[in-house]
This record gives structure tokens, C-alpha cells and sequence, in this order.
């Protein structure tokens, strides 16, 4: 922290907390307040109890949740082979080609995601790629959505990567493949994996184009906690969302553990 007085450093600690508890720490309090009780007609819920998480962990909500962990994980897999082939494939480019093939990746987020959803949808309901109705379109969907977040972190990683490793490997005879697989990709780890992060969350709490696109067989957890919380279960819907984003941060823990390894190695 670029702070060097006590006074000063006390001074943004308490704006940190005054912004940080009410816009991002009390509505998830609420959420975790909410999911525990059974009734909330005061200030404090009451008649704490854990049914909501026993029915948030088995039956639907186990398969929706196991739903939702394929989807993202298979996603943030495409989404990052993709981009980061867009970026390799870009930085040997012109610098207007390059902006151009920029502009392409980053349009899906530049947009609402159920535009991107109704793409989707039209684009993959005819033959060759007939999609609808299988688990398939929502993989791509999210895929799409989040393909961008992959390519900009690799993107900028490549700007950032110091060329002398590159041509000192050329200088020894290693032919370009050899390059790419065993100096330019382990030295991208670190962002690879972080981008690998940002894409499973992206797609563990996507909604809008899921909804439009989602079989009734293959329900991801996101459907399952709007659908609880408009008939009016919110207290279920909060375990749900619990349930949610325990998952999700177990997973970018993991992932986290791996960056950090790769950092040093």
C-alpha cells in the first residue's frame, strides 16, 4: 500500500471498509443469513436450521450443481484454447490486423449476453452443427461469452513477455514448435491459469444466455437458484446460491495453488 503515515493508512482502511461491507460484503452476509433460516420477519432471520443445505446437496440440486462444473469446466477448457491460439496467432500480426482480430474476440462481452444467446441459438438449429437441445449449445454459449476474458489475459501476458528467451532458444537451432511448447507456453502459465480462473467463474454464474438455451435435461445451478427465488423460495434459493459460490471459490483456490506454483517455477 503506497501509504506511508499511520494516519493515512487508517484514514483508506476505514473508506476500504465504509465502501467494501455495504456494496459487496452485507448482500452476501444476507444471502448466508438467508440460507440458514426459516422465517425473517425482523431485523435477524430466525429459526436457524440446515434443511435448505440438505435439500441444496442431493437430488436436483447435486445434479444441477454437477451440471454446472461440466459446463464451466468445459468452457473455460475451449474457451481457453481458443484464445490463447487467437493470441499467439495475433502477435505475429500487423498492428491494425491485430486490432481488428481484437475488436472480434472482445464483441460477445460488448453485447448483452442474451443477444449472444439467441445467436447461439439460430446459429446452431440447422444442420451441419444442429445443437439445440443438447448440452452442446450451452457449452458453446458460454464458451463464446467468455473466450474473450481468456484472449485479452494472454494477450497482455504475450506484451509482456520478454522476447530474449525466445530468441535465445532460436539462436541454439529449437525449431518454432519447440519454442511455443517449451519456452513461450510454460512462460504464460502463471496467465493461462488465471485466465483459466476467471472463465470457470464467468461461466459457473452465467444466466441470461443459459436460460435461453438450457434442455430440460441439463439444468445448470444458476437456472435452478432463479427459478427457486420467482416462486418465492428465497431461503432455498439462498443455500443454492451458498452452495454456488462455495464451489466456485474452491475451484479458483485450486487454481490459485496452481499459479502460484507456476509462478516460481
Amino acid at each position: 500500500m503506497l501509504v506511508h503515515s499511520d494516519k493515512a493508512r487508517r484514514i483508506v482502511w476505514a473508506v476500504f471498509f465504509v465502501l467494501f461491507l455495504p456494496l459487496f460484503a452485507l448482500p452476501l452476509l444476507v444471502v448466508l443469513a438467508a440460507s440458514l433460516a426459516t422465517h425473517w420477519s425482523g431485523a435477524l432471520p430466525s429459526d436457524l436450521t440446515l434443511d435448505h443445505y440438505r435439500a441444496a446437496t442431493r437430488g436436483e440440486a447435486l445434479q444441477a450443481l454437477t451440471t454446472s462444473l461440466f459446463t464451466a469446466l468445459a468452457a473455460s477448457a475451449l474457451a481457453l484454447a481458443a484464445g490463447t491460439w487467437a493470441a499467439l496467432a495475433a502477435s505475429a500480426l500487423p498492428r491494425r490486423p491485430r486490432r481488428v482480430l481484437d475488436a472480434l474476440f472482445v464483441l460477445p462481452v460488448a453485447v448483452p449476453s442474451v443477444v449472444v444467446g439467441l445467436a447461439v441459438l439460430v446459429a446452431f438449429s440447422q444442420p451441419p452443427f444442429l445443437l439445440n437441445g443438447t448440452r452442446w449449445i450451452v457449452v458453446a454459449a458460454h464458451a463464446v461469452l467468455v473466450t474473450a476474458f481468456a484472449h485479452q489475459s494472454v494477450s497482455a501476458a504475450l506484451a509482456r513477455l520478454d522476447p530474449a528467451y525466445e530468441q535465445a532458444a532460436a539462436s541454439l537451432g529449437a525449431r518454432p514448435g519447440y519454442i511455443l511448447w517449451r519456452v513461450r507456453l510454460p512462460l504464460l502459465l502463471p496467465s493461462l491459469t488465471a485466465a483459466a480462473g476467471l472463465c470457470f467463474a464467468l461461466s459457473m454464474g452465467e444466466l441470461s444466455a443459459t436460460m435461453m438455451l438450457y434442455p430440460p435435461d441439463w439444468t445448470p445451478l444458476p437456472v435452478l437458484i432463479y427459478a427457486a427465488t420467482d416462486r418465492g423460495a428465497l431461503f432455498t434459493g439462498s443455500a443454492l446460491a451458498v452452495v454456488l459460490m462455495t464451489a466456485t471459490l474452491l475451484v479458483l483456490l485450486a487454481v490459485s495453488r496452481i499459479r502460484t506454483r507456476a509462478s516460481y517455477r
